[in-house]
């Protein structure tokens, strides 16, 4: 399943990145902002940061039993930190369709569109 963000900067574009993500699984809207988690990655390039990004939220996803509403991404260069929102899952209420395994390296892509506009994409396995 590929996930797309687009925003103004790369860090509004991985916001939205990792709001496809959550969209894979489940309406982002059913989910409350009750707890939030730090993220801090690095990677030698934007395209690896992103993978990084994503599956950070896979794994504090897997291992924390947690979903996420909305991120926050700051920083430059080749490292961010970062804030998502979210809570625990609660299956009978949030209903998640699928289980995302991990960001991967198909179709991956960060980089500036010919209107200015930021896009970061890849492919999740689910």
């Amino acid at each position: 399943m590929g996930v797309r963000g687009y925003g103004a900067t790369r860090n509004q574009a991985f916001e939205q990145a990792g709001l496809a993500l959550m969209q894979v699984i489940l309406d982002p809207e059913r989910v409350e902002e009750r707890e939030s988690i730090e993220f801090q990655c690095e990677a030698p390039d934007d395209e690896l940061l992103l993978v990084d990004w994503l599956n950070a939220l896979i794994y504090a996803m897997a291992t924390r039993h947690l979903l996420f509403r909305r991120f926050e991404v700051r920083g430059e260069g080749h490292g961010i930190q970062a804030r998502a929102w979210g809570e625990a899952i609660d299956p009978a209420r949030h209903r998640p369709a699928v289980e995302v395994k991990g960001a991967t390296y198909t179709e991956l892509y960060v980089g500036r569109e010919a209107d200015g506009r930021w896009r970061a994409q890849c492919v999740v396995d689910v």
